[in-house]
């Protein structure tokens, strides 16, 4: 079946979001152009030769911009703007850098990510490293590529290995004998146990001279046994017989022996079965071996089928008892610990302090940027004389009209509160609506289905985003790049099944995955949750002007728009709507096959409208200046109507990639192209 997932959405993703970006940025197109080019299926370029020929010639073809925008007036429009005026040689080398990464991403994720979303993933990504300027931007660049490199580079092997072994059962371990259990040593009648081992294990060992003293080999009753047997090693089955009459006799050693000894002497045992009649009762229901006995095969199992032999990776763990594998995976997720803890302090610590802090010290500017207006705060730092590490904000006097243009929310957050005062206030707000919302979660798990329980977390990023981005929306995107890059870290740590996170994390998250998260290693709902409502956040800020003072130059944008907010609009509003009616009441499906409903649509398309006209609402109410789009409302009614529509049908007919991000997408394009 033909899939237009990969040939549509990548590529025309891609250049709408270059198209309105390009108001501001011009040099976002020409990379754009490229990388949709670098987007389509290799099945769409013919094949000359072979499939080399067919990637040369694709890699020709994303070059063909290029050198058009040599001879063209675009190369000007370019030029316009040196922050994101690339080299040629790095604009030619876009399309080996999208194939490796998206070999790569596929390596990490396997099946959970459809091709689609794989393309969009790395268009994404290189977007994200090659046009990166604002603070919050460098920020994510350095926990996304850096975190992500690095930890490709150091870890992977050592995660690799963690894996293997822990898909190892149990029982196929190697059992630990007496002399490494050194505990069991300690008891009385243990040490009997292991007395009787040796005594056995000596009283066969004829080829050692230690059965007996007889010069007559022919006199000693070990020398009837056959000589093929003495070879063996004494098995387990064996040893607990002898071990069990052991505890039945009181611990006596002497008198297995002499029972040993009398069997031998007739010359009964012929065979080593012979041994565990001493002690071991016959299994009832069985028929007796006659003759010799029947020997099975290690290659299949007792019904005959071919038993399926594992890798050589997995066979390198069988000879390590049940304690060293665990030693050594404690050992593996320290290694990884400690990887993850150097690569943040030593390496993307000196970076983001360099390229997005102006050379200040990172965990100082935080301590400022959050507690730089507590009183208490402000003291400790000049006593100690730390205002050259630590970065202290300019209060605003009280009564100061500097701040009342930007409307009564911006007053009351310079004047009144500060700044960081303000940022520990939403820390505080959004704590307390995870509190709320886990313990409606929890309550909600014995009565509710998996998909009802799982909409509340799309209204938790409602109530958490929805009133606080326009508040400080820099702080908003800094606050999700930094969740984004530890849900990463943590599902790592799941799928890598790393003591001692792994096993809690899978628990927590085991009630409310569904069949998506089963395709692969990659819980993938809550991370692209996250992901709808950050993406267009993101990509707002990224066509606004930045502003600000000294340390937190770059930190402020000057303006609000709806955009902002369309992504946690669409996920928690339009998304739980739509699943929440449309599993309920859906009876009418559309033409096209799916499975969505039309009421699920137009339930989708409500919540949606409704949701836009509250944060418009919300903009107008809070004073915050827009970029001149004040329509009367009658004209804002229609404009949301068609953007909630658009987004709806794209969530309908949606197939081949996730609709926490695709449809966000979508609506913030509709939203920014329509002005509202």
């Amino acid at each position: 079946m033909f899939d237009p997932a990969p040939l549509l959405y990548p590529p025309t993703l891609t250049m709408f979001v270059a198209s309105l970006l390009s108001v501001s940025n011009h040099g976002i197109l020409l990379p754009a152009v490229i990388l949709s080019i670098c987007s389509l299926p290799i099945e769409l370029i013919p094949e000359i030769f072979d499939f080399e020929s067919s990637c040369t010639l694709h890699w020709f073809l994303s070059c063909i911009p290029l050198l058009i925008s040599e001879n063209t007036h675009f190369s000007n429009l370019q030029s316009k703007n040196p922050v994101h005026n690339l080299d040629r040689e790095v604009l030619i080398l876009l399309y080996p850098l999208h194939r490796a990464l998206c070999v790569t991403l596929y390596y990490l994720t396997t099946t959970s990510l459809l091709r689609a979303e794989l393309q969009l993933l790395s268009i994404a990504l290189i977007n994200l490293l090659i046009l990166s300027s604002s603070p919050q931007a460098v920020i994510l660049k350095a926990l996304l590529w850096g975190g992500g490199i690095g930890t490709l580079i150091t870890c992977s092997h050592v995660l690799r290995w963690g894996l293997t072994l822990a898909r190892v059962p149990r029982w196929r371990f190697r059992r630990e004998s007496r002399r490494e259990n050194h505990a069991l040593l300690s008891d009385a009648k243990t040490k009997n146990k292991f007395l009787l081992l040796r005594k056995l294990k000596a009283f066969l060992n004829v080829g050692d001279g230690t059965a007996g003293d007889s010069s007559d080999e022919g006199d000693s009753p070990v020398a009837k046994l056959p000589q093929r047997r003495f070879d063996l090693k004494i098995d387990s089955r064996i040893l607990s017989g002898f071990t069990n009459k052991l505890d039945r006799d009181g611990g006596s050693v002497s008198a297995i022996e002499q029972k040993l000894e009398d069997r031998l002497a007739v010359g009964n045992a012929t065979s080593i079965q012979d041994f565990t009649t001493i002690t071991t009762k016959k299994r009832r229901h069985t028929l007796p071996n006659i003759g010799q006995p029947v020997l099975r095969s290690t290659k299949r199992t007792p019904s005959g089928r071919r038993k399926r032999s594992a890798s050589s990776s997995v066979q390198s763990f069988f000879s390590l008892t049940e304690r060293q594998a665990t030693m050594r995976k404690w050992l593996y997720a320290s290694y990884v610990y400690t990887c993850m803890a150097l690569i943040i302090l030593v390496g993307i610590r000196p970076y983001v302090g360099k390229h997005a802090l102006h050379g200040n010290e990172p965990i100082g500017w935080a301590l400022g940027y959050l507690f730089g207006n507590l009183s208490w705060f402000r003291m400790e730092v000049v006593t100690a004389n730390l205002e050259r590490w630590i970065c202290l904000p300019v209060r605003e006097p009280q009564g100061d009209m500097a701040s009342c243009g930007l409307g009564w929310v911006e007053h009351l957050r310079y004047s009144t509160f500060g700044p960081a005062n303000v940022r520990l206030l939403l820390c505080a707000y959004w704590l307390a609506i995870i509190i709320v919302g886990l313990a409606i979660v929890f309550r909600l798990s014995a009565i509710y289905e998996v998909d009802t329980r799982r909409k509340v977390f799309h209204f938790m990023m409602v109530g958490m985003l929805l009133p606080a981005t326009y508040v400080d929306p820099t702080f908003a995107a800094l606050a999700l790049s930094l969740v984004l890059a530890i849900f990463l870290i943590l599902d790592l740590f799941r799928a890598s099944q790393l003591p001692p996170l792994s096993k809690p994390l899978a628990y927590f998250l085991t009630p409310y995955v569904d069949g998506r998260d089963l395709r692969g290693p990659v819980v993938i709902s809550h991370i692209f949750l996250l992901i709808g409502c950050a993406i267009p956040l993101w990509l707002s800020l990224g066509a606004l002007p930045r502003v600000g003072t000294g340390p937190w130059n770059g930190w402020e944008v000057p303006t609000r728009d709806v955009s902002m907010v369309s992504g946690v609009i669409c996920v928690g509003m339009g998304d739980a709507a739509a699943s929440l009616i449309g599993r309920r009441y859906g009876r009418h499906k559309w033409f096209w096959s799916g499975g969505k409903s039309i009421e699920g649509s137009l339930a989708f398309a409500t919540a949606v409208t409704m949701a836009l006209l509250a944060a418009k609402a919300w903009l107008r109410f809070g004073g915050w200046p827009t970029d001149g789009n004040d329509d009367v409302w009658a004209v804002t009614v229609w404009k949301t109507g068609v953007a909630a529509g658009l987004a709806s049908m794209t969530e309908a007919v949606l197939t081949g990639g996730n609709d926490n991000v695709v449809a966000p997408v979508v609506l913030w394009l509709c939203v920014k192209g329509l002005g509202i």
